[in-house]
């Protein structure tokens, strides 16, 4: 069942106990980790997230297994990998029968709820299930007065979608049954493009010029066709609504990049700065209640952003700033405060390990694992030492991103551009030779080199290849 109407048949459990921690899931959209100080931002601070890490944990190397909005919220619902879940690309919708670990919480006796972005779908069974009230956007929907949808049907809501979102989260709070647990979803759409900032903040930065990065100028020598082909460039592709304001006369093309990357990159932090205040009004809810003892707070981002890295704005690309995802926990009760964490951790872990803190076995479809023990410190001897990644929506009509698989290590990536859609959706029938990539990022942090055809890293291809061959098996993924 969905709606508000969902928890009301649920019998009460005896086991489950307000011992058990409460859940507050924050989730941004596009927001890289590298937009955020408490990850040593050159470009912004973020003074409400880095809280959350200065009194939680820092995760420096959670990774998404498809860096795609829809995909991976569907992974990070059901703790399953993308061909799994049946939701491989933006046009793909999921199948809200499926067990997520909302679902499986509210049977279990907690309170749920959803508010924000849910970008799975519209009516039948791709509408939310599995909490007791839910209200979110429509697709990627609007900054200012969104059209919000509910069991009761589409209205418009006045404001800002970000200060709406947590204050339909508030409001939820302050009604819930304070004798049980609750596990709640606040999932914005910012900083998602277009990137329109709200009142409060749509001066921020007009002073100032924002750092450029590195690779602002890259010309994607040293590496596959796919990097060359892809349209998501700032120089090029951004459209009249992204930039707000048309382009001066009489700049250089050099001028022009430079003066496209301040709108862009501007509009991004305002929106993330509004973002952050609103976690701050969260935070102080809980502490103003008494719950910050007793409530996991997790922080994160349906997928890394590139912020001009590479000459580019978007994800998709399984390249560092694209893959990596802001990962921040907050548990008093088991988390020390100040602490960082360096394994590799998955948006395929998260459902097993809000079922693993809230005492509800995880179930056997579940392709992640629990990060209980890392957030206590203690790193199991088999904890997974690389990941698999793979993106599904071959050369699109608008992005031109190439359908690629790989695997990361703690120090290398391989990566097959494969050629062709396979039949995903959204795909273009186009097909290109296969192409592949090796990055060495202990000596190429920023992969701006492919050493995959060099004679020294023969051996290293072969181990990587046999790892992503294992992977790929391990998945019960056999492309």
């Amino acid at each position: 069942m969905s709606g508000a109407a969902a928890g009301a048949g649920t019998p009460w459990r005896s086991h489950v106990t307000q011992t058990l921690p409460n859940i507050v899931f924050v989730m941004t959209d596009d927001h890289a980790s590298h937009a955020m100080s408490a990850y040593g931002s050159r470009i912004n601070t973020t003074p409400h997230l880095d809280r959350l890490a200065d009194e939680g944990m820092r995760f420096d190397n959670c990774f998404c297994t498809n860096a795609l909005c829809t995909p991976s919220r569907a992974t990070i619902l059901t703790g399953m990998h993308s061909h799994r879940t049946g939701v491989t690309t933006l046009a793909t919708h999921f199948d809200s029968r499926l067990p997520t670990f909302a679902g499986m919480l509210q049977e279990s006796g907690y309170q749920t709820a959803l508010f924000g972005k849910w970008h799975l779908g519209h009516g039948g069974v791709h509408d939310p299930r599995g909490f007791d009230e839910w209200e979110v956007l429509p697709d990627q929907g609007d900054y200012h007065d969104p059209e919000m949808i509910s069991p009761a049907g589409r209205h418009v809501r006045e404001g800002y979608a970000t200060d709406i979102i947590t204050d339909l989260a508030l409001d939820w709070l302050g009604r819930r049954d304070e004798e049980r647990p609750f596990c709640l979803l606040v999932h914005h759409k910012a900083p998602h493009r277009p990137w329109e900032p709200d009142e409060k903040h749509a001066h921020m930065y007009d002073d100032v010029d924002i750092p450029e990065p590195d690779t602002l100028r890259d010309d994607y020598a040293g590496r596959s066709e796919a990097a060359a082909a892809a349209a998501m460039r700032v120089a090029d592709d951004l459209n009249p609504r992204d930039l707000k304001e048309p382009v001066p006369d009489g700049l250089s093309a050099d001028e022009e990049l430079a003066w496209k990357y301040q709108r862009y990159i501007k509009d991004y932090l305002r929106c993330v700065a509004s973002v952050d205040d609103n976690v701050g009004r969260l935070l102080d809810y809980l502490d103003d209640a008494g719950l910050t003892e007793d409530t996991l707070v997790v922080y994160t981002s349906d997928q890394g952003f590139f912020l001009g890295d590479h000459g580019w704005y978007d994800k998709r690309f399984m390249y560092e700033e694209s893959l990596r995802m802001p990962l921040l926990i907050r548990y008093p009760r088991q988390i020390a405060a100040g602490s960082v964490n360096d394994d590799i951790v998955l948006n395929l872990d998260f459902a097993q390990t809000f079922c693993d803190l809230a005492g509800v076995p995880d179930l056997p479809t579940m392709q992640g694992r629990s990060m209980v023990p890392l957030l206590r410190g203690e790193r199991p001897d088999d904890w997974r030492t690389s990941m698999y990644y793979r993106y599904w929506m071959h050369d699109d009509s608008i992005h031109h991103a190439r359908a690629h698989y790989g695997v990361r290590t703690d120090r290398y990536k391989l990566i097959c551009y494969y050629g062709e859609g396979k039949g995903a959706p959204g795909s273009s029938d186009r097909r290109f030779d296969p192409e592949w990539e090796l990055f060495d990022l202990e000596h190429d942090p920023m992969e701006l080199r492919s050493v995959y055809d060099e004679p020294d890293y023969a051996a290293v291809r072969k181990d990587l290849e046999v790892e992503l061959d294992r992977l790929q098996r391990e998945a019960g993924d056999l492309p």
